[in-house]
């Protein structure tokens, strides 16, 4: 039994195609029904917009006292120094992320728009505060609970 005997036994659907129906032995396997293919999902506009990302940014860090720029989200950080920024931000409490990776021109915009080349990057009272490893000292210092404190009231 030749290669192609042998791949027409265990594909008789194979066979089929090749041969027809009526051209030997009929398949023992019917092909499953075809599946309607839904379309593919339209990509999601960014959720600044079409805002310029300086200006979007800008109001971010102006509209809340503390904003995490990060990668990822606080419940599913995408980077160890993003999980400890959200893990100390969050026992302050309730605190405004942005995540980057669902925007690259906002990713490479916060970069920028405060001349830090890394993230996280953290802002208390629209002032930028630094990255992951500031932030842990301003915690164990204790004045990352007083600029908090201080951005919360106004």
């Amino acid at each position: 039994m030749g290669l192609i005997d042998r791949i027409k036994r265990r594909l008789p659907i194979l066979h089929t195609a090749i041969h027809g129906a009526e051209g030997g032995r009929p398949p023992s396997a019917t092909p499953p029904p075809a599946r309607a293919v839904a379309p593919a999902p339209e990509e999601s506009a960014p959720p600044r917009g079409d805002e310029p990302v300086q200006a979007w940014i800008e109001a971010q860090v102006k509209a809340h006292p503390v904003v995490l720029f990060m990668k990822g989200e606080p419940s599913a950080p995408l980077c160890g120094f993003s999980a400890n920024a959200a893990g100390i931000l969050g026992s302050y409490g309730a605190f405004h992320h942005v995540d980057v990776i669902a925007d690259p021109d906002v990713r490479e915009g916060v970069k920028e728009y405060t001349h830090w080349p890394t993230l996280p990057q953290v802002f208390v009272g629209g002032e930028f505060v630094g990255g992951s490893d500031i932030l842990r000292e301003m915690h164990d210092n204790g004045e990352l609970r007083a600029a908090i404190e201080k951005a919360r009231a106004g």
